[in-house]
């Protein structure tokens, strides 16, 4: 029998529609930078002088036919899913306010009609140099022979891995009556016949065994529009076309480049709820030519979860860019984490790096081999390169290897283990170096006690495979404590030093030892800390001599300060003064309180970034922390800041989110000793970065330290204009494994060029753009005004709003009575409103600096997919969620629906739920049934909730199960180590609380700011 508040015939609610389909996808110069760059770039990356230059351009690709394209309209609404509404939601049913229904429109399908290729079209172009048409077949595999010399093999010109014919599919058809395309077939090699029909012997040699199986797994979803529409007819004058009809101010072409024309959907934004849904959508496909990748890989282009473009199409001069007034940039998480499903990076073992000897490019799916084989053409400068004698053999097995299943030419993500020429100095190990603050406002809040415990605990966590992992402690109040932790009595010997100025190191040779070897003593330490300082009065804190003394410590290896800290330093160098003055919040004055008010925590940023030594900061906030100051260092290091405010570890919900985040820190396989650079096709340069770094030269990024899921964006701009087909960027970051090895993780994207404007908005990326112009906005407001950075913001959606109507819609001229954008832009101005009313942009005199400092940090900091849930929480509906919702399905916990952020959703009788990556509100209106509140939170009324920060009892109901199974969902979605703290929000409850979670719902009017509808209005009158 079911529950009696609960329907017998509710229906489960189908998932939500796809919204379309993934194809592809002020810093300062560090002083004294090495001689030896151990990236091995030359010059800088850029060429010298007359070396290697290869002026001709790649021929014109194949025209490709137009892919079908299907739209869904929105979810089913809840009268379709519920037959009856259960007892929660049916008891205050008159009660409600009426919330209008979006009914859902049948999706619209194009009529697409198959057309066979009757006569196979001969490509002309013209041959690259050095490059023999004639050769149609290279010689016979040779017989290994011990002691044999390795030959290279011979590889005709231009050839791909799908030489073979592919397995021929028939198209079948379909319920309406035309025919549905088979699989596409490989692609024609440039310089070369046709591949015969199927059944048919192949014309060509292919080394090794045949390609068919080499990528037989099924495509990722993300990556499904990825493979090109090979083997189709040829359709003259498109891309003619596709130009002169942009330029016509007509609204039906659209993106589609080479591969055909796809049309632009125009939406308008006015007169309706935003389609929240498409939040998750991926980004627009990328549509590059047929022979872009010589090995059709469906793993040949960069995944999104590691480097996303704000356009999927280059345009192909600045003037079209500037005119488009789209931004241009990158978003980079090159350590994202693997979570269980994902694919592993693929690692390249055998030390064989093949390089472009002009502008140092690693080889990848996007190169051409000319000269059979023998050499390889750049895809950023052109330049032909050597291939390495070894590309083609296996030194262990003295086999020869199969060219085309090479990990680097069918993946755009891969990781080399480097040989020792990139290397400066044997890799480092990973060490810890802990300062504790034992202060007195440390020992009240309870924060030594948890964070020793929580060390103690997560020592088997810390990485440490090799046995090379190192640690040491240091703890500060008025004075610096010291610890031998390879003391002969087997006890921890603590060592003070009092003289702050002259801060010396007693027994530098104990303070860090091995883990391993000295772990007894640590453990010994960690238990009696807590006690150690229990009875503390001292309220002097000299945490610039103590950073110091971590730094003369670790600096000759290199590794992690993490500084854990519950008082203002006030004492000594790098001593602060309580500046928050209530007067300045909500005025042009308070960016100064954004701003460091010592040089001296940036100068010892410097320093560490020099020394391979990265900070982290671990604030603990009862009163005025200064958060700006003190997570410089953390900036400039590549370093993490967490922020605790009005931390006490009395309260269990505080001790379990410090205590969970510091050991997933602990835990974390990281990057070290770093350096990243990003290049690209020339023509193009990065001229903007953002993000937790330090800039070296021009366009080398340090990075001591490279946590796992740290964004970093970086913009874009022209030095001359673009005359080739596809574009090129590739992310080179040269780290050390938390194991010990000398890595480098090597990110491909290609990308199409294109002249028309319509194709440029058709390929925008609201996401991306979103995580941009976030970075942007937060630069601004710091160094300059928050007015300044908000207006930056609307002035931004405006002028790409601006230019869609005028050159892209019929109403060019005159007002307009609706707003009008591209399909895949349509929640740009929502991403937008959502930054001006979040906490680090947010106008208005209630929000404390440090608060503001570190929303701030994390808006520049964050990934994507974390980023967007930061300024668009997800907002659900429990009391009336279907039977399905928050039980185990074949992807893990169902979710409900996600609904639009506005106060209308919510209802007196029912029971929400709202997160952002960073807290969860369970909102419960006042008439909600006692039947819920005994279910879920084992109470018989709702009088006897307590609100506040809580967390869920664990109860045998079926309703409490569900909604645990939910809320841990939302916790384990995010690809970071924070953890959302759960907060019960009565609709009569605290003030406090209650406006804290309406400020979330961002389509509402929240003075001063106003609603979504409001905003859709002034961007109209702009």
């Amino acid at each position: 029998m079911p529950r009696p508040f609960q329907s017998p015939q509710i229906q489960a609610r189908p998932p939500p529609p796809a919204a379309g389909q993934f194809a592809g996808q002020g810093q300062q110069t560090a002083p004294g930078s090495p001689a030896i760059n151990p990236i091995g770039f030359i010059n800088g990356g850029q060429p010298p002088n007359g070396q290697g230059q290869n002026r001709s351009q790649p021929p014109t690709p194949r025209m490709q036919s137009q892919q079908q394209q299907h739209q869904q309209g929105p979810p089913p609404t809840s009268q379709q899913l519920h037959q009856q509404q259960p007892l929660y939601h049916q008891q205050q049913q008159q009660q409600q306010p009426h919330q209008q229904q979006h009914p859902s429109q049948p999706p619209q399908f194009g009529q697409q009609q198959h057309q066979q290729q009757q006569h196979q079209q001969q490509q002309h172009q013209q041959p690259h140099m050095g490059q023999d048409l004639g050769l149609m077949a290279g010689p016979p595999t040779p017989t290994p022979q011990a002691g044999a010399q390795k030959s290279k093999r011979m590889y005709p010109a231009g050839i791909s891995a799908y030489a073979e014919p592919a397995q021929n599919y028939e198209a079948t058809p379909n319920n309406t009556g035309f025919q549905n395309p088979g699989v596409p077939a490989p692609p024609a090699m440039g310089g070369m016949q046709q591949p015969p029909h199927p059944g048919q012997g192949s014309q060509f040699f292919v080394p090794g065994e045949k390609q068919a199986s080499a990528f037989g797994q099924s495509v990722p979803a993300y990556q499904q529009g990825l493979q090109p529409l090979v083997g189709q007819p040829l359709q003259p004058n498109v891309n003619q076309l596709a130009g002169q009809m942009g330029g016509m101010n007509l609204n039906n072409t659209g993106y589609g480049g080479s591969q055909g024309i796809v049309p632009i959907s125009t939406v308008a934004l006015m007169g309706s709820a935003p389609k929240i849904f498409d939040l998750d959508a991926p980004p627009p496909p990328i549509r590059l030519p047929e022979t872009s990748s010589i090995t059709q890989s469906p793993f040949a282009n960069c995944d999104p979860s590691y480097k996303r473009s704000t356009l999927n199409a280059i345009p192909a001069t600045s003037q079209l860019l500037t005119k488009s007034r789209l931004p241009f940039g990158l978003v980079i998480t090159p350590y994202r984490s693997v979570k269980e499903g994902d694919e592993p990076v693929p690692v390249v073992s055998d030390s064989i790096i093949a390089r472009c000897r002009r502008c140092r490019t690693y080889i990848n799916p996007f190169v051409k081999f000319v000269e059979g084989g023998q050499r390889w053409k750049c895809n950023m400068c052109y330049t032909l390169n050597e291939v390495p004698s070894s590309f083609d053999y296996d030194s262990q097995t003295q086999q020869p290897v199969d060219r085309w299943r090479r990990k680097e030419l069918n993946h755009a993500v891969v990781e080399y283990i480097a040989p020792t020429e990139y290397m400066i100095r044997p890799p480092q190990p990973l060490v810890y170096m802990f300062v504790i603050d034992v202060s007195y406002p440390a020992i009240q809040c309870g924060m030594v006690a948890t964070a020793a415990t929580t060390i103690l605990e997560s020592l088997d966590r810390i990485p440490n495979d090799e046995g090379r992992t190192k640690v040491g402690i240091i703890t500060v109040d008025s004075s610096i404590h010291f610890y031998n932790l390879q003391s002969p009595s087997g006890e921890p010997q603590m060592m003070v030093v009092s003289d702050l100025e002259e801060a010396f190191l007693p027994q530098p040779q104990d303070l860090l030892c091995n883990l391993s070897e000295c772990r007894p003593v640590l453990e010994a330490l960690l238990n009696r800390m807590s006690d150690m300082f229990k009875d503390t009065q001292n309220v002097g804190n000299a945490l610039g001599p103590a950073l110091n003394s971590a730094y003369k410590l670790v600096s000759p290896i290199g590794g992690k300060i993490m500084c854990l800290q519950a008082s203002l330093p006030n004492l000594e160098a790098g001593a602060l003064k309580m500046r928050e003055d209530p007067k300045l919040l909500g005025t042009a004055k308070e960016s100064s309180l954004l701003q460091s008010a010592s040089s001296f925590y940036k100068s010892l940023a410097v320093e560490c970034s020099k020394s391979q030594v990265c900070v982290d900061m671990f604030l603990f906030g009862s009163q005025y922390s200064d958060v700006a100051t003190l997570s410089c260092l953390p900036r400039f290091t590549g370093g993490s800041t967490f922020f605790y405010p009005a931390f006490t570890a009395a309260k269990s919900e505080d001790a379990l989110k410090f205590a969970h985040e510091l050991a997933e820190f602990l835990s974390q396989r990281i990057a070290l000793e770093a350096v990243m650079r990003v290049r690209a096709s020339k023509g193009l340069r990065m001229s903007a970065f953002y993000g937790n770094f330090f800039v070296r030269s021009t366009d080398l990024l340090s990075l001591p330290n490279v946590p796992r899921d740290q964004s970093y964006s970086i913009e874009v701009s022209f030095d001359d204009n673009l005359n080739i087909p596809v574009v090129c960027f590739q992310t080179a970051l040269l780290h050390t494994s938390s194991s010990g090895e000398r890595r480098i993780r090597v990110l491909t994207l290609a990308l199409p060029v294109t002249t028309s404007l319509s194709e440029l908005y058709a390929s925008a990326d609201q996401v991306a753009i979103t995580t941009l112009l976030a970075c942007k906005g937060v630069e601004r407001g710091m160094n300059a005004k928050l007015d300044d950075a908000r207006d930056a913001l609307t002035n931004k959606v405006v002028d790409i709003l601006g230019v869609y109507k005028t050159h892209m819609t019929a109403s060019s001229s005159g007002a307009t009575p609706n707003l009008q954008i591209c399909d895949n832009l349509k929640l740009l101005p929502l991403l937008t409103l959502g930054m001006l009313k979040h906490v680090g942009l947010r106008g208005g005199s209630q929000i404390p600096s440090d608060l503001r400092s570190y929303a701030m940090h994390l808006l520049s900091t964050l990934p994507s997919q974390s980023l967007i849930p930061f300024l668009h929480p997800r907002f659900y509906s429990l009391h009336d969620m279907p039977e399905h919702c928050g039980t185990i399905g074949a992807q893990g916990i169902e979710m409900p629906q996600t609904m639009n952020l506005s106060s209308e959703r919510l209802s007196r009788s029912g029971l929400f739920m709202l997160e952002d990556g960073q807290n969860i509100f369970l909102w419960i209106g006042r008439d909600a049934v006692p039947q819920l509140c005994m279910d879920l939170f084992g109470v018989p009324s709702y009088a006897s909730i307590r609100g506040g920060k809580t967390t869920l009892p664990t109860l045998e109901t079926d309703f409490n199960q569900r909604v645990n199974l939910i809320v841990s969902k939302a916790r384990e979605m995010r690809r970071t180590s924070y953890f959302s703290q759960l907060y019960v929000v009565k609709e009569d409850g605290d003030a406090a609380l209650r406006l804290w979670f309406l400020s979330h719902l961002i389509e509402d009017r929240a003075e001063p700011i106003m609603s979504y509808y409001q905003y859709l209005g002034h961007l109209k009158d702009r």
